[in-house]
């Protein structure tokens, strides 16, 4: 509570701009370039070198660019592509674009993501790719997803979207598929407003990258040749020159991430029915949001209990994520229904995403975590 007696309000996310990033787009906006200039180049330079990639291209959103990456890998009609049913529903809907078929896979409980053993498993004469996700900034198993990838000749892509900044044994995210993306919402790590980027070490991918982010417009630049089918997906400067303040405060913003989550670590970790977020060895993560689980005697309507009481506190939550395969179209296209995965349906029925920006205080920290307890004790008596 305030003085006043009334509730905090703590906002869910909120990004972390300063002079820097003001002072970056107004300056765009004094020159006649505001589209299709050095910002953009610029930008996708130093996030190439940030992954430890080749080339990057940036794009209007982090769905944009997967769709990118998946139409330039040449995935489509006919092909099955392996992927989780835990994420953003954008990771399997850009496989749909394509006209292929997403065929999922249980998650790894611990990790929440993409479980590698059960992987060969569903793979078939049509599988094509493997596409995995950075659940929560947390890296995929991609040294085994690889190995398996490899074995079968399939297509590794790397849906990172939420992972910037996280490393699996000193690797950047972002440089194990044969093509990944970032993405940069203002909830990430860093914010573009709306953006995207497709990264690769394949030149041939990323020439096509560029011309199908720019209405399928050729090398030469020429601009009413158009050789091949392509989409409006550019990055605008005013965007770019956000985006390259951004990261170069990346240091200082994860670096605010981190300590924001050991806050909660402390608060949390003997809050009896809490379930805090897994970083085994080899990891670390840049903290994209700050889920935690309701221990499994916790149903669903338990869970919205609790976050109804936490909203009623002025604290912003929200239920990260639903399942994709229970999505009401997927269960029409795919047939799809509950039971299919379990660890999935588990798990998502009983995650909270916590408060988490930059900006927050200790003090807000310990409040969410008292409410929570408190909460979490209650409902658990009824």
């Amino acid at each position: 509570m305030t003085e006043t007696g009334k509730p905090m309000q703590i906002r869910l996310a909120q990004p972390d701009i300063t002079d820097v990033e003001r002072k970056a787009v107004l300056d765009v906006l004094k020159t006649p370039t505001l589209a299709m200039g050095p910002q953009v180049r610029a930008f996708e330079k130093a996030l190439a070198s940030f992954a430890g990639v080749e080339h990057a291209i940036a794009a209007n959103s982090g769905t944009s660019a997967l769709h990118l990456a998946v139409r330039a890998l040449g995935i489509g009609a006919g092909d099955e592509v392996i992927t989780t049913p835990f994420s953003f529903v954008a990771s399997s809907n850009c496989l749909l674009f394509e006209r292929a078929k997403p065929v999922f896979v249980d998650i790894e409980p611990k990790t929440l993501c993409l479980d590698p053993d059960r992987v060969e498993g569903a793979i078939t004469k049509s599988t094509r790719a493997i596409l995995a996700v950075d659940v929560f900034g947390h890296p995929a198993d991609w040294s085994e997803l690889t190995r398996i990838a490899k074995k079968h000749g399939l297509i590794l892509i790397e849906d990172s979207a939420e992972s910037l900044g996280s490393k699996l044994w000193e690797r950047p995210c972002g440089s194990f598929g044969d093509a990944a993306v970032f993405a940069f919402y203002p909830n990430k790590q860093i914010t573009t407003g709306e953006g995207g980027v497709v990264l690769t070490n394949s030149e041939e991918i990323a020439k096509l990258c560029w011309s199908l982010v720019s209405q399928g417009r050729d090398e030469s630049g020429a601009w009413l040749l158009h050789p091949r089918l392509g989409y409006n997906y550019r990055m605008d400067e005013m965007s770019a020159a956000l985006g390259l303040a951004q990261l170069s405060r990346i240091g200082e913003i994860m670096a605010a991430r981190t300590r924001v989550a050991s806050w909660y670590k402390e608060a949390l970790q003997k809050v009896e029915g809490v379930e805090l977020p897994c970083v085994p060895a080899g990891v670390t993560i840049s903290w994209f949001v700050y889920v935690v689980r309701l221990d499994p005697r916790f149903s669903a309507s338990d869970r919205a209990r609790v976050m109804k009481g936490l909203q009623n506190e002025g604290i912003g939550c929200r239920d990260y994520f639903q399942p994709i395969h229970l999505q009401p179209f997927y269960r029409i296209l795919l047939g799809t229904k509950e039971g299919d995965f379990p660890i999935t349906e588990s798990i998502a029925q009983r995650t909270i995403a916590l408060p988490f920006h930059n900006r927050l205080t200790q003090n807000e920290v310990r409040y969410v975590a008292e409410v929570l307890g408190e909460l979490v004790a209650s409902v658990g008596k009824v």
